[in-house]
């Protein structure tokens, strides 16, 4: 009687320890696991974000004439027939034309 007395908890206890700490699929393994997942999930959603805003911006260049007229002017410095470009530049950005021209 009495070893059935220490047997119960024994096992009890036993199956408690395995049940967190070993294994494949203890509590702990499960919980990073868990955390894993989500900041993999976290990631993909800033992806699809970025992806969104990826089509939508490539969708105006296509779609939207004013939007190309924008990036041409600004980023390539287009203008159009009849229009004169100013360009403003800090005193030591520019070089002498001696070194510009190759004289």
């Amino acid at each position: 009687m009495k070893v059935k007395r220490l047997l119960l908890p024994g096992l009890l206890g036993l199956a408690a320890y395995y049940a967190l700490f070993g294994g494949e699929y203890s509590y702990f393994e499960l919980k990073a696991t868990r955390e894993a997942a989500r900041r993999e999930a976290a990631e993909l959603a800033e992806r699809r974000r970025q992806i969104d805003s990826l089509q939508a911006w490539a969708d105006s260049l296509r779609l939207d004439s004013v939007t190309l007229e924008r990036l041409a002017r600004e980023r390539f410095g287009m203008i159009r027939e009849g229009e004169i470009l100013y360009r403003f530049t800090e005193p030591g950005d520019t070089a002498p034309a001696d070194t510009v021209t190759g004289r």
